[in-house]
């Protein structure tokens, strides 16, 4: 191995503690498949830091650790969860209300989860129209809730002994906003907190919190929340890693695993029509129009920096792509998509692909929850701040530094998150070029 430079990376050591904004269906199927891995009645599967490889070194020296036994990542024993929700419920009874997972598994591993109890969330129906919530702070600006958010972390830190914390959206999708003058600088955003802003929502205001106090923040939602100028600055002067947008589960993630198998061999696309039936709060939330544009411009973005119809205009110039999400309460979770594919190939002759996938939203999204937090500590311990485009993996509409397209094909996504942690490691980054190639070709 070549003299790869190190990161200095701090130990993994003391308690962890996970902040979530929304307590809901994903928020409980995490928590509880947290729990029970840790008794040994369920797997950690779909999850990178738990059942994932990387291969390091040359392919002749058969080195394939386990990501976990690679890289310092948390143990799951040592994590504690708190968070915030508009409903009152213990994340047992919201677990039952979600009905994503089964009755028997909950009951084995209740006790942990009544012990969970959400605090009072920042919530506005100006923001998520088809939710009402009676559990919520009141008597203050923005500015003031900003603070009894700062007040739970704190809280929450010293009940727990916590050595570290991170935050994980996974609150419903709110309305579609588009960055103003008030995103623009911090001193804006903070005097916009102070005078009752319309455009600084609640997932703005835990953002603002959680950075503000160091904390790393996801965004599990496509909410603006972290994506504006004043984040990225006041990211920059606390040390602090952010990522989002928009946890990448059902459709959308089986976009981006086809699309550049299609685009690889050069097979052309003449229209992409999508759409989902979900019965979930998700979906209700999604009844909305508001909320669903914010959604509707994730979905759709995908496509477009996958197939770069600029670059292949006669394959992709012309493609049509729709989405389409319908609220369907019978479903509940379990979400089914569909899509319809019309492509084309040699000589322009006509063929279709035909996707029905019958998925589980919360299942698909609670093994990114868990990825996104040891990740986001790890970053932290190494002294990475501002946007973490290495976990673009995860995400439907990936945050990237200013003047940069995100990629959205997932297999590209997956060798930069591996080869920043062989950077971290201080492992040679793989290319698939190296001098053993040449010379056995040559």
């Amino acid at each position: 191995m070549k003299d790869a430079p190190k990161v200095e990376v701090a130990p993994a050591k003391g308690r962890l503690g996970i902040l979530i904004p929304g307590m809901g269906a994903v928020a409980t199927t995490f928590i509880a498949g947290v729990l029970a891995v840790r008794k040994g009645i369920g797997q950690p599967i779909g999850s990178l830091t738990q059942m994932g490889t990387i291969r390091l070194g040359k392919r002749t020296e058969n080195r394939v650790p386990m990501i976990k036994d690679f890289a310092p990542l948390s143990s799951l024993d040592d994590l504690y969860f708190g968070g915030w929700d508009i409903f009152e419920e213990n994340m047992y009874e919201s677990a039952v209300h979600a009905g994503v997972l089964d009755k028997n598994l909950l009951d084995d591993i209740r006790p942990e989860m009544e012990a969970i109890k959400p605090w009072k969330g920042v919530f506005s129906k100006d923001y998520v129209k088809k939710l009402d919530g009676s559990y919520v702070k009141t008597g203050g600006t923005k500015w003031d809730y900003a603070q009894m958010v700062m007040d739970d972390i704190k809280s929450f830190k010293d009940k727990n002994n916590l050595d570290r914390m991170v935050m994980v959206w996974c609150g419903s999708t709110e309305i579609f906003l588009k960055p103003e003058d008030v995103h623009q600088t911090l001193a804006a955003f903070e005097q916009g907190l102070k005078d009752d802003h319309p455009s600084i929502a609640p997932s703005m205001i835990y953002a603002y919190a959680a950075i503000k106090m160091g904390i790393p923040y996801a965004n599990g939602a496509p909410n603006l929340s972290a994506d504006i100028p004043a984040l990225y600055e006041l990211a920059k002067q606390t040390q602090t890693p952010i990522t989002g947008k928009d946890f990448k589960t059902g459709q959308t993630l089986m976009k981006t695993i086809l699309a550049p198998g299609l685009k690889a061999r050069l097979l052309g696309i003449s229209g992409w029509f999508s759409t989902n039936i979900l019965g979930n709060r998700d979906g209700e939330v999604l009844d909305d129009p508001a909320s669903f544009k914010t959604k509707e411009e994730s979905k759709l973005s995908v496509l477009d920096q996958i197939l770069q119809p600029e670059v292949y205009p006669d394959l992709y110039k012309d493609y049509y792509h729709k989405v389409r999400i319908n609220y369907y309460p019978p479903r509940g979770d379990n979400k089914e998509g569909w899509d319809n594919i019309d492509i084309f190939g040699w000589l322009g002759y006509p063929m279709q692909i035909k996707i029905d996938f019958l998925c589980r939203d919360s299942i698909l999204a609670a093994p990114i929850v868990l990825d996104l937090a040891l990740f986001l500590d790890l970053a932290k311990r190494s002294g990475f701040s501002g946007i973490q485009e290495w976990l673009s993996f995860y995400w439907k509409s990936p945050m990237v530094l200013e003047g940069l397209y995100p990629e959205h094909d997932i297999f590209i996504q997956l060798m930069k998150l591996k080869n920043t942690l062989r950077y971290m490691m201080g492992e040679d980054q793989i290319t698939h070029l190296g001098a053993d190639y040449y010379e056995y070709y040559r």
